[in-house]
């Protein structure tokens, strides 16, 4: 049982090892299920999945190799007299490395915090080649919602879709299970819909209540474009409210150079935007 249990915790963290590798790179969750994003075969959700469940097995495994191990560990924390003597070097030398890295991550001292921007700079680049969905869990939404929120004609995507080989019976039937029946990811089904169907004229950009998913990356000048808002106007602002700002940064990155977080920026930025929209009602 010894050997059984020590292969288990090495082959175990093997796996922990790789699983946690892939969701570093992993694109955010809200990307991953809007492109069907797999890799070897495997979603975003199975991998968290084997990461949760083998991780489970490591920890009853490390349990049972300390038990197995107890006497060589116990010998770790004694002195010379075979006496506890637990704040040893030794014991004290782990203690103030596991310490640095738990309170140095919350601090973001070096060099954990070379470790998480490098994740967030994984995930964002890969936001921005996989695509960001239109809004939250869009791929859960009915067709029939989905239309509706995106200014599809839904008469006209239910005539054309069948043309591209997509049978729909239901236009209560959900995105994610459209494209699911056909190999499709909501993403592709989505940009077969826009070449099928008609856009009803929209409406005049609204600056929303709260932020979209993937507002933290975008630039100001692509918000200004989408938002039909005076650029310069909004980098006055900006710096107005200490945010000094270039028109290519994105709301992240002008956040952690001040300090801040995204939805301040998104704050000032809908104030502005809401003062210059009921300034042009008047």
């Amino acid at each position: 049982m010894r050997k059984i249990t020590s292969l288990t915790l090495v082959l175990a963290g093997i796996i922990e090892i790789i699983t946690s590798i892939v969701l570093y790179i992993l694109p955010s969750g809200r990307v991953a299920y809007w492109a069907d994003y797999r890799l070897f075969g495997l979603s975003k959700t199975q991998w968290g999945d084997i990461h949760i469940t083998v991780g489970t097995l490591l920890l009853a495994a490390a349990v049972l190799h300390l038990y197995y191990n107890w006497k060589p560990m116990m010998s770790y924390i004694k002195n010379r007299a075979k006496e506890l003597a637990p704040f040893n070097r030794s014991f004290n030398v782990a203690l103030l490395l596991t310490l640095y890295v738990t309170i140095g991550t919350l601090f973001s001292l070096p060099p954990m915090n070379y470790i998480v921007q490098l994740g967030t700079y994984f995930t964002d680049t890969a936001n921005v080649r996989y695509g960001e969905p239109p809004y939250g869990h869009a791929e859960l939404s009915s067709l029939k919602m989905f239309c509706s929120k995106m200014h599809l004609d839904l008469t006209q995507v239910m005539e054309l879709l069948p043309k591209k080989g997509i049978k729909v019976e239901d236009a209560n039937t959900t995105v994610l299970n459209i494209a699911q029946k056909h190999n499709l990811s909501p993403q592709q089904l989505y940009e077969i819909m826009k070449t099928a169907a008609p856009v009803k004229e929209k409406q005049a950009a609204i600056f929303p209540d709260a932020p979209l998913p993937g507002f933290g990356t975008k630039t100001i000048k692509s918000i200004c474009e989408s938002y039909n808002l005076p650029l310069q106007k909004i980098l006055n602002t900006l710096q107005e409210a200490g945010f000094a700002a270039d028109e290519d940064d994105t709301v992240k990155e002008i956040g952690v150079r001040y300090n801040s977080n995204p939805m301040a920026v998104f704050e000032i930025i809908k104030n502005a935007a809401n003062e210059l929209y009921n300034n042009n009602k008047s």
